[in-house]
């Protein structure tokens, strides 16, 4: 080694090479690989997840809206039903129901309550039974309504005794008035030149009766308003020529006397009438 080569061997400070040669597992046991080591991981910040946050928010929304609704409904409807149930008691206790069992509404829906009182009362002194729609004079019953009976029964007393009478239904019509009553009253007309009869059925007799109480021209008179004036008296005195029970006609029955107050207690009923149906007490 000349100078030049040795003045840079120890320039560099350089460790001697081995002369030793190493083979097989002489070369494994004197080489070790660098223990593994993990990499420490760089501190990182946590990502804030805007989407899942929202999420949870929404549905922590509509839970407590949900909840409030409910609240609210619940404290709506006890506030409803406490001030609609005391009314419908009240107009519960008003309803005389020994008046309603035994002279029964009529079939017929709405119309004056006046008027329907009325009628009522009329149908207590000429058919009063259990099914006055289906009455003949007498006692006796059809089931068929599909016209007027026509059927003749003798009066046995009074000051018509011997004589036939085809009176029928709720309010006794004989048979000629029904079908002058019909071509005028009745809600089905039948057409021009037709012998079909009108329905007799329980609803029509009621429109047709009630319809002719109202005719002031027929009557000379305004009914409903000698009702709502507290003159029953005066409105069954006209009437007794057509219902002769009524009280001033010439066929008193039971029932005459006590015409004027039943009428007042069945219009203390139809006046608390509400909605075509009664608030019944259970």
């Amino acid at each position: 080694m000349n100078r030049a080569a040795k003045s840079q061997d120890q320039r560099l400070d350089l460790p001697p090479i081995p002369t030793t040669k190493l083979v097989g597992s002489d070369l494994w046991q004197t080489w070790q690989p660098p223990p593994l080591v993990s990499p420490v991981p760089k501190s990182k910040k946590p990502r804030f997840r805007y989407r899942q946050v929202w999420k949870r928010l929404a549905q922590l929304a509509y839970v407590v809206l949900s909840g409030v609704t409910v609240l609210g409904l619940k404290h709506s409807y006890a506030e409803y039903f406490q001030s609609e149930q005391p009314t419908r008691e009240i107009s519960a206790r008003l309803i005389d129901q020994t008046i309603e069992q035994k002279w029964p509404p009529l079939v017929m829906q709405g119309g004056d309550p006046y008027i329907r009182a009325l009628m009522r009362t009329i149908s207590a002194s000429e058919s009063n039974y259990r099914n006055p729609y289906h009455v003949l004079y007498g006692g006796k019953y059809i089931a068929d309504l599909s016209h007027h009976p026509d059927r003749c029964a003798i009066i046995e007393r009074g000051p018509n005794k011997g004589v036939c009478t085809t009176a029928a239904g709720r309010y006794q019509i004989l048979t000629p008035t029904w079908e002058k009553l019909s071509e005028r009253y009745h809600p089905k007309p039948t057409q021009a030149l037709s012998e079909e009869p009108h329905s007799f059925e329980s609803e029509y007799q009621d429109v047709v009766i009630y319809r002719w109480l109202l005719d002031k021209s027929f009557w000379d008179a305004d009914i409903p308003q000698m009702l709502r004036r507290g003159r029953i008296d005066d409105v069954l005195d006209l009437l007794s020529g057509t219902w002769t029970s009524l009280g001033y006609g010439i066929e008193d029955n039971l029932m005459t006397d006590q015409l004027p107050e039943l009428y007042e207690r069945i219009l203390h009923n139809e006046l608390n009438y509400e909605g075509n149906s009664y608030w019944l007490a259970e």
